[in-house]
């Protein structure tokens, strides 16, 4: 039966094979969320009502509306996907489906992880993880408890701030792939140690997580870009562009200009207190009337949190010292947000949504990896290799630095960016991304920056 949003052109559009096509150009027109078509190896399917159910949640597919999103596919769901795929075909083929040769590469250098059970084979880092973290917590818990020294409890703070970047690293793990026995422990590791132990929601994580791997870069679609009115990595952002993860515009009024002015030098200050902004987004989230799957139980874990940490800090003896711990193990999880920073920030940017045809060009264009030994990957949490990841977000990290090689020899193949810094001169170049907007800020309409204080002070009383 002919689906009604059809139009009469589409049906006979056929190369007499016996089957019906439609063209890219047909396709990109069922792009909205009460029409929602995508193509997957030139076959069409509708996925309108499954966009509810996704897990994944429906912001990967409505950013990839209307397309070809074969190699996005790929990268996300493993094997055992595809034979959900037949209840939602449409009947129609892509009649202009081509591949590029990137894509058939890519393609092709996924097929071999997985034939190679890369995907399956996790190693033993989780455990190793999960004894260190707990280690860590131990550590803490016991230096607040019987130590009265000054020292040792900012030392505890230093650890609790250590053991939140260990666990946002096994979070992250288990939000890409299921690193525990079965599907029910992955879930209840993923609360566990984000709701209860973090006090950020796995699922808030998982709802801005999918849409920055889908649209990489894009200052428009993509939520870790869009930090005004604190930050802003373009001057493209000072056109007010609205965010389309959000549903907001992206103000850049004086107090925004004005922030964005010194960003060059709060950038540091602003990392170290970053994890309050994740709090209040966790409960922005969850208070909110949006679709959360497990609401309750990310509820439940949110508050185990927020009984235990507070509890933790009233055992130091005065104000001065707890307002100190807090401080410390902050400013500690504050590295963590410079390595994610570091890994996109100074990359190219675009504006407007992001296309299937262009999945491996992208992901090439808007990352830069961190160069280090693998004595260190346990501190970055495999995540220095961001290219690696963002290609293959399923894949375990104990394979990211041997796939390395493989990733470079194919970008140069393909005439692609493969951007690796070190730890330095990442930072470097993130400033220097900063302070070019900043001084175009500066110099938009008001030519002396102390004139900003008194504007933005005017604007918002």
């Amino acid at each position: 039966m002919v689906s009604p949003s059809i139009s009469a052109t589409e049906v006979l559009n056929s190369k007499g094979d016996g089957k019906k096509y439609i063209t890219s150009e047909e396709l990109k027109k069922h792009n909205k969320p009460s029409d929602l078509w995508i193509s997957i190896q030139g076959k069409v399917y509708n996925v309108t009502d499954w966009a509810k159910e996704h897990p994944g949640g429906d912001i990967p597919l409505l950013n990839l509306a209307g397309q070809d999103v074969t190699d996005a596919f790929i990268a996300f769901h493993p094997g055992t996907a595809w034979k959900h795929l037949d209840r939602l075909f449409t009947g129609y083929h892509l009649q202009d489906y081509r591949v590029s040769e990137v894509s058939k590469d890519y393609r092709k250098l996924a097929s071999e992880f997985a034939k190679a059970g890369m995907f399956e084979k996790k190693g033993h880092g989780v455990i190793y993880s999960l004894c260190f973290v707990s280690l860590l917590l131990s550590a803490c818990v016991y230096g607040v408890l019987y130590f009265e020294s000054f020292s040792i409890h900012m030392l505890s703070g230093a650890l609790l701030g250590l053991a939140w970047m260990q666990i946002a690293y096994l979070g992250h793990d288990a939000g890409h792939y299921q690193m525990m026995a079965t599907r029910g422990w992955n879930k209840f590791e993923g609360i566990f140690i984000g709701n209860c132990i973090t006090g950020i929601s796995i699922a808030w994580w998982k709802w801005t997580h999918n849409a920055h791997h889908i649209a990489c870069n894009s200052l428009d679609y993509d939520p870790d870009l869009q930090h005004l009115p604190m930050l802003a990595v373009s001057s493209k952002l000072f056109s007010s562009l609205t965010s389309v993860f959000y549903g907001r515009q992206l103000t850049f009024d004086p107090l925004a200009r004005f922030f964005v002015s010194y960003q060059h030098y709060s950038y540091y200050p602003i990392m170290c207190v970053a994890r309050v902004n994740l709090y209040l987004q966790t409960i922005l989230l969850l208070i909110s009337n949006r679709k959360i799957p497990d609401r309750g139980l990310n509820i439940l874990g949110t508050l185990v949190f927020w009984t235990w940490f507070p509890l933790l800090v009233s055992c130091l003896p005065n104000w001065p010292e707890r307002v100190a711990f807090v401080l410390v193990s902050f400013c500690v999880t504050g590295i963590q947000h410079v390595q994610f920073t570091l890994n996109h920030f100074a990359a190219s940017v675009y504006v407007g949504p992001p296309k299937g045809n262009d999945w491996f060009e992208k992901q090439t264009s808007g990352t830069i990896d961190i160069a280090c030994s693998s004595w260190m990957d346990w501190f970055f949490g495999g995540l220095q290799f961001q290219l690696e990841h963002h290609l293959f977000p399923r894949l375990p990290r104990c394979h990211l630095r041997s796939i390395s090689p493989i990733v470079r020899e194919l970008c140069k193949k393909h005439n692609l960016p493969y951007v690796s810094r070190s730890f330095y001169d990442a930072n470097v170049t993130t400033l220097r991304t900063l302070r070019t907007a900043a001084l175009e800020a500066r110099d938009l309409t008001n030519p002396d920056p102390q004139n900003l204080v008194w504007e933005a002070f005017n604007t918002h009383g």
